[in-house]
């Protein structure tokens, strides 16, 4: 085949150049993403129940569809939280589950149970986790204008009606507005405060004309009343006439006429009718002003690029249109998109430069590595029209696929250029010389595609997300290497004869600078090499002994972690602030606490108290708690202003329960492990009632006195009031307990009475007073019995003060309290063994464990049966290949004294054994091998023409000396950029490079000499 294509240069070339066409014109099909796109197999359940607490919601709700959906199929694990009004409970389902048809069956559990759920809460909403409800950024809008101070407080005024015109603009314009690109999906918009109209009773003149609370209600809610429409003809005319009245604002409200004693009021002349806004239990802060921020959401199929062009030149819109706006952008995906990919092709360019650096330095010419720089573009090209024949995207892990492959392809094109050129060394002509070199390699090529492709195959069997994520990488690097084989031993012996037919005897300056850099006799320092091996076999012996000692030793001491770490130069706070206190208080200690570090930051955002987010599935904030998005110029100013945060917080604060979670993004999404390394779920046995709190008190404290160096976060608990009428008294003074209700309701601000519509938004009524302590209240407001007898309602209450947790979280066990403990791999065992015998003293209470330490031991665990499988994969390769069954075992023989380089590679970078060195450490396997498959067919071949054993083994060391050594620099210094670039894709490949650079340097050294030595052995026996 190849003699037929060398002499039909034209038909190899215009074929090449219409698939080359093809795949550049797919590259503009192709979709840019950060990540593959997949599914994420968990669902989340929110419940809210209003007036709940935290065990009421747990016993009531939480735990009946905890139970129910349990049942569910293909449920991997399942975990709840109950709070005060809010409970969650995440499912999360085995890889490889349709996720779609799982969110159906929870629907349908849940939707079972609704009718014995309490009738007052609101169906529970079920959420599905997908990349695509991320937020492309974070839009945050404040007002410009300087800050109103109190003069007498000195204290910032509460919110006022213009921020809630302000508030009113943004949701019915610019909401709309971005709504209206093409890209978006959804915005989603947190911060908004609505108006409310309250209607203060004069409770003097109500008392001395005996007009009733009720009164004014009904007189309300009489005055806002839809009875019918009439159809009327007129002739040849007819009217649809409508009965009935309508209330639509404040004046409507004032001038509503009360009828009591044959005298007629107005309800302005009993009562204040007042527009404010609506009490906040929850706000936003950008900056340190008050703000209304939105979450763009993307379509799922809309390109980032496209969308990112558009919502640039809407906010350059939105800029020019309302100058008195502040608009800031933060969290923006889009910028990690650029960086992330722009990163990798850097790294691919360099990688590309390094590679040909030493090709010209080897092949002692230009035109080879010229023709090898043709041929690398072609694959690429090629390899990216299969992209999009199977639905891959260019993201960072197919990218870094290609930088991987990058130094495969090369490798390729080195041997059959390499070989050619042999061949025209002996004296064959150029026509020979290309049929007979590429043919010879054909085979062992084959076998080296095959065997690199075996190792990549089994990864995409590992479980959970890893498996399908890194089917992209799988999939880039073996359609880039299948692709640069078919263009070796096809496009580039044509090129090389087109390039090659009219060479003339003398050569150019650059060739003859080539040959003067090259005159350093690299064969003769491997033959002496060779030989004291031959004659020091006994040490190279023990040599391969302590190398494979030293991987034993190294995989012991390396750090086992699921993720390599990542650069970060942002965070987010969670405070609970764990004292019952109202959203101004809140605000005023949020800002505190920033003020110090607003230098350090480039940006800065709060979201205090409850957010009004709708697709935020982690959205069960408290009045008491509040999240800050922290953005540093810097991971050093990050972790400084972090030390700092943490030295006030347990200064100013030691209640106060805090954590840092990694800010929203695909990778977080998919890899980030909110679990510490171990959490000790601890279950009461049995019910302890009232003393239940107090066992997990001592027990708790028990826990953190157990490691000095340890202190494990304080337990969250609830200060709560319950008020408790004495019925006996309402009896005998003939109160009804629905008007002592109703007067606590009005007299809290809480009685909301109707709503009415004014222009685009829902206004509620409110009957109650200005806003006074709970003492007061109880001493100040009058309840009024059946035979119109005003008392105090204090007489009538009972204040009960008590505690319990904040949060109740519940698993497959039931009901449990977590204790996390951050501690390094070497103290888990002890960790462990400490707590069971601490729990195992109290008889009350059983122990279990979790954590991102079993995962990641798990994944350990897949990763080696995953190079078990891919060691037996290339031994039926190579057993096929050679038709022997122990020239496979010399070979494999190599993989684990090679593993002795990565892992001290990645002790000297200070790197861990994660997923991503893993696969280094799989990928090196295949590739380190491709080295020893080449030689051991050359010295078949050798042997086959006559050489001795020790000739043949020097001879074909010799002759594939060169090729061994290009392949391998070019491999390795395609991976060396990615060892100094910086960004998420760079990062998240860094520990595979640093592991597969370390094997492949030792690995070559194997190559060379430790292999031939086996194979003397073994032919020396037969």
């Amino acid at each position: 085949m190849v003699k037929f294509l060398i002499h039909k240069p034209i038909a190899v070339l215009t074929t090449a150049i219409g698939v080359l066409i093809l795949g550049a014109y797919a590259l503009g099909f192709i979709p840019v993403s950060l990540m593959p796109d997949i599914d994420i197999p968990e669902i989340t359940v929110q419940v809210q129940a209003d007036n709940m607490s935290a065990r009421q919601m747990e016993d009531a709700v939480v735990k009946p569809l905890r139970s129910r959906l349990m049942q569910v199929s293909h449920l991997k694990d399942i975990n709840s939280e109950a709070s005060n009004e809010y409970g969650v409970i995440r499912l999360s389902f085995t890889h490889g589950s349709n996720i779609d048809y799982a969110f159906i069956e929870v629907n349908e559990k849940i939707d079972r149970l609704v009718n014995s759920l309490p009738k007052t809460m609101d169906r529970p909403k079920v959420i599905k986790a997908s990349a695509t409800d991320i937020p492309v950024f974070y839009l945050s809008m404040t007002i410009k204008e300087p800050k109103k101070v109190d003069d007498k407080t000195n204290d910032l005024f509460p919110v006022s009606q213009e921020f809630v015109d302000f508030n009113r603009f943004v949701n019915q314009v610019i909401k709309r507005r971005i709504e209206q690109v093409e890209e978006v999906a959804m915005v989603d918009i947190n911060g908004l405060v609505s108006s409310e109209i309250l209607i203060i009773p004069d409770q003097n003149k109500l008392n001395a004309l005996g007009i009733r609370l009720y009164d004014l209600e009904s007189a309300i809610k009489n005055n806002d009343l839809d009875v019918g429409s009439l159809l009327i003809k007129d002739n040849q005319y007819q009217y649809d006439i409508r009965l009935g009245t309508s209330l639509t604002n404040i004046k409507d409200i004032e001038s509503i006429y009360i009828n009591k004693g044959s005298r007629v009021f107005q309800l302005k002349e009993l009562a204040d009718v007042i527009e404010h806004p609506q009490n906040r239990t929850g706000l936003v802060l950008s900056e340190g002003d008050e703000a209304v921020t939105m979450a763009i959401i993307k379509q799922s199929d809309a390109k980032m690029n496209d969308l990112k062009t558009s919502l640039n030149q809407l906010m350059d819109a939105f800029k020019k249109d309302y100058p008195h706006i502040n608009f800031s952008i933060t969290r923006d995906q889009t910028k990690l998109l650029d960086y992330a990919i722009n990163n990798l092709f850097q790294s691919l360019l360099w990688g590309m430069l390094l590679a040909f650096g030493v090709m010209f330095l080897f092949l002692k010419n230009v035109k080879s590595p010229l023709l090898i720089g043709v041929t690398i573009p072609t694959s690429i090209i090629v390899s990216l029209l299969f992209f999009h024949l199977l639905n891959i995207s260019i993201n960072i892990i197919s990218l870094s696929g290609l930088v991987l492959g990058i130094g495969l392809m090369i490798d390729n094109s080195i041997i059959v250029i390499d070989n050619i050129g042999q061949y025209r060394e002996r004296g064959y002509s150029l026509s020979r010389a290309c049929v007979l070199g590429t043919n010879e390699v054909i085979k062992p090529l084959l076998s080296s595609a095959l065997t690199t492709c075996a190792v990549f195959i089994p990864l995409v069997f590992l479980s959970g997300i890893s498996g399908s994520l890194f089917y992209d990488q799988a999939m880039a690097v073996s359609i880039g290497l299948f692709i640069s084989l078919l263009v070796s031993v096809t496009l580039l012996p044509t090129l090389y004869r087109l390039f090659h037919l009219k060479d003339r005897k003398r050569s150019g300056r650059i060739t003859r600078f080539l040959e003067k850099a090259n005159r350093f006799n690299y064969e003769a320092l491997y033959e002496k090499g060779f030989r004291l091996i031959m004659r020091r076999q006994k040490l190279s012996w023990v040599l391969c002994l302590l190398f494979l000692l030293l991987s034993v030793v190294l995989f012991s001491l390396l750090p086992k972690k699921q993720m390599p770490a990542i650069t970060t130069t942002e965070t987010l706070l969670k405070i609970d602030w764990n004292e019952q206190i109202n959203v101004e208080e809140n605000k005023k200690r949020t800002l505190a606490l920033l003020q110090p570090i607003k230098a350090q930051l480039a940006n800065q955002t709060a979201l205090v108290g409850t957010q009004q987010f709708i697709l935020d599935k982690d959205a069960d904030t408290k009045i008491s708690e509040t999240i800050i998005y922290l953005n540093g110029t810097s991971e050093t100013d990050i972790y400084d202003v972090k030390l700092r945060l943490a030295k006030d917080l347990v200064e100013q604060y030691p209640e106060a329960v805090y954590n840092y979670n990694d800010v929203d993004n695909i990778f977080s999404l998919i890899f980030s492990s909110k679990e510490a390394p171990i959490v000790a779920r601890l279950r009461h046995i049995e019910n302890l009632g009232s003393a239940q709190n107090k066992q997990l008190k001592n027990l708790w404290y028990q826990l953190d006195g157990s490691n000095e160096n340890l202190h494990l976060k304080p337990i969250a608990w609830q200060d709560y009031m319950t008020l408790v009428a004495d019925t006996e008294k309402l009896l005998t003074y003939n109160i009804n307990i629905n008007t002592l209700f109703n007067t606590l309701k009005t007299a809290f601000n809480a009685k909301d009475i109707l709503s009415i519509a004014d222009n685009q938004e829902v206004v509620p009524i409110v009957l109650g007073g200005t806003k006074k302590y709970i003492d007061n209240i109880l001493t100040e407001t009058m309840v009024v019995s059946q035979d119109s007898t005003f008392f105090q309602i204090k007489d009538f209450i009972k204040v009960v003060k008590a505690q319990d947790l904040k949060r109740i979280s519940g698993g497959v066990e039931g009901e449990y309290f977590p204790v996390p403990f951050n501690v390094s791999d070497t103290e888990i065992e002890n960790t462990i063994s400490n707590v069971k015998q601490i729990v195992g003293k109290n008889t009350n209470y059983d122990v279990s464990f979790s954590g991102s330490f079993f995962s990641n031991l798990q994944l350990m665990d897949e990763l080696k049966i995953v190079l078990l499988i891919s060691l037996l994969l290339l031994y039926f390769i190579l057993a096929s290949q050679f038709e022997s069954f122990v020239l496979p075992l010399i070979i494999l023989l190599e993989v684990p004294i090679d593993l002795a380089g990565a892992f001290l590679f990645l002790k000297l970078f200070d790197m861990s054994i994660n997923l991503m060195s893993m696969i280094g450490i799989v990928v090196m396997s295949g590739i380190i091998i491709n080295d020893s498959i080449l030689k051991i067919d050359t010295i078949i071949q050798l042997k086959r023409q006559g050489y001795s054993l020790i000739k043949a083994l020097l001879v074909a060391g010799q002759r594939r000396l060169k090729p061994i050594l290009m392949t391998s620099l070019t491999t390795i210094l395609a991976l060396v950029p990615l060892l100094f670039s910086g960004g998420l894709g760079a990062e998240l490949q860094a520990p595979l490079a640093v592991a597969l650079i370390g094997g492949m340097l030792l690995g070559t050294l194997v190559s060379l000499y430790f292999i031939p030595l086996c194979y003397y052995h073994f032919t020396k026996k037969r």
